[in-house]
């Protein structure tokens, strides 16, 4: 050993030590997360909320942190970033409890309990004290906390919620996928996305049946989407696709014509399979739409051409189609999104959208991170100037709601045709009926 290296015993100290320190702190955040679960499972909610208080709050309000309470639950936390992670933890243990008990009254009051926090007048001789309090006010400035009030949609003031608030399934979406989130987090998240929009295929199903019936008052129930009653003839339109050429029955065909081709090849299938049938009154863009994707798609794993496409290559490629309609970075409008807004064709790129989740029902999860992401992109906008990215949202909403897997529509001609040799169907001779195949949670 030379005279410069050190001592084994002290290297073993170095490498062990931050070692011993974290599993510390872990050990430390596990008691704390066991307390509150145990609370919140066998205690009134008044009583969990209370824990939580006096956890992160009332200490703070203490003149030192030298309480035995207070040593023995935060004063172990000495970064911002584990002090964030821990108490985003104990919010959705109460939460994710509260949630599937029905409870939502107490989430949005632990909401604003900590909205309502204002830090003690009492000077503290303290710096810990201090430096926990700046923690949990940039908490509450945080995207971390936007995310939490989320879960308290349910008790918004509906004539003054921001108008991304009507599209909270989508961002509730996107937290339940993000792995940095905590577990409790992310089943909360997928818990109340489903129910949200369980609710609003209930709502669309009963107000369809309600609007076209003489016999019952249309106010019963509501409109779930802002379209108005104009959302009637989207459906017929929608649902009118059946038989031969309906979506289902061609990418079923699709599916069964591109097996064992290259992926090469099935980037041409792919994209004649999207532009198959689709309407619109402007050819040019149509072709400038297609020459964009197209250049997309070439140059896209070039070097795997030659591979013939499987499930996993599949769900690639989707993912890809899906980056290049919505969003490439997850953080601004692709120009495709932008070209079809802006020329007012919400309606074809949902046809598209719809014809990729039907040859790939895993990308689901993907498109609505994506729509989530675009969102999160606009919401700084008024809502005057997200006119079309609000219609393109209601007609997704409509068209994934007719094409749910536990809701089935279909149209039936009513009476004739009329005669004026006007070979456009007529879709006011037809009616919309609705059936609940499973049963919905909302």
């Amino acid at each position: 050993m030379t005279t410069n290296s050190l001592p084994i015993k002290q290297i073993h100290q170095d490498i062990v030590k931050p070692y011993t320190k974290q599993l510390n702190l872990q050990i430390r955040q596990e008691r704390i997360y066991s307390l509150l679960v145990e609370i919140v499972n066998n205690c009134p909610p008044e009583d969990a909320l209370r824990e939580f208080k006096r956890l992160f709050i009332d200490c703070l309000n203490s003149v030192s942190l030298n309480t035995v309470s207070v040593r023995n639950r935060i004063r172990f936390i000495n970064n911002e970033h584990e002090f964030r992670n821990t108490l985003k933890r104990c919010c959705y243990i109460l939460v994710n409890n509260w949630a599937s008990k029905r409870k939502y009254k107490h989430i949005q009051e632990l909401i604003n309990l900590l909205a309502d926090y204002q830090p003690s007048r009492n000077s503290s001789n303290s710096k810990e004290i201090n430096i926990y309090k700046t923690w949990l006010e940039n908490f509450v400035t945080s995207n971390d906390y936007e995310e939490l009030k989320l879960f308290a949609y349910r008790h918004e003031n509906k004539e003054k919620i921001h108008w991304a608030s009507r599209y909270t399934a989508y961002l509730l979406v996107a937290q339940s996928f993000d792995k940095n989130n905590p577990k409790e987090q992310q089943e909360a998240a997928a818990k109340l996305s489903k129910q949200i929009k369980d609710k609003f295929k209930f709502d669309l199903a009963m107000y369809i049946a309600r609007s076209q019936s003489t016999a019952s008052s249309v106010t019963r129930y509501k409109n779930p989407s802002i379209l108005g009653d104009n959302v009637l003839h989207l459906i017929k339109m929608i649902v009118i696709k059946r038989g031969l050429f309906s979506y289902e029955n061609l990418a079923n065909i699709f599916i069964k014509q591109t097996q064992n081709q290259s992926l090469q090849d099935f980037k041409v299938s792919i994209q004649k399979y999207l532009f198959f049938s689709v309407n619109s009154n402007s050819q040019e863009l149509v072709e400038v739409f297609k020459q964009h994707l197209a250049d997309k798609l070439s140059s896209w794993k070039a070097e795997r051409n030659e591979e013939l496409i499987d499930k996993n290559l599949l769900l690639r490629i989707s993912n890809r189609v899906i980056d290049c309609l919505t969003t490439e970075n997850g953080q601004e409008p692709s120009p495709l999104f932008v070209l079809l807004l802006s020329n007012d064709r919400p309606l074809t790129l949902v046809i598209i959208l719809l014809k990729i989740i039907l040859i790939c029902p895993n990308t689901r999860s993907h498109l609505e991170i994506r729509i989530a992401n675009l969102i999160s992109y606009y919401e700084k906008y008024p809502e005057e100037e997200c006119k079309s990215l609000i219609n393109f949202i209601e007609i997704f909403n409509i068209t994934f709601a007719i094409y749910a897997e536990n809701v089935e529509y279909n149209l039936i001609k009513m009476e004739e045709d009329n005669p004026s040799g006007n070979s456009q169907l007529n879709l006011d001779a037809y009616r919309v009926f609705s059936q609940l195949k499973l049963d919905i949670e909302y």
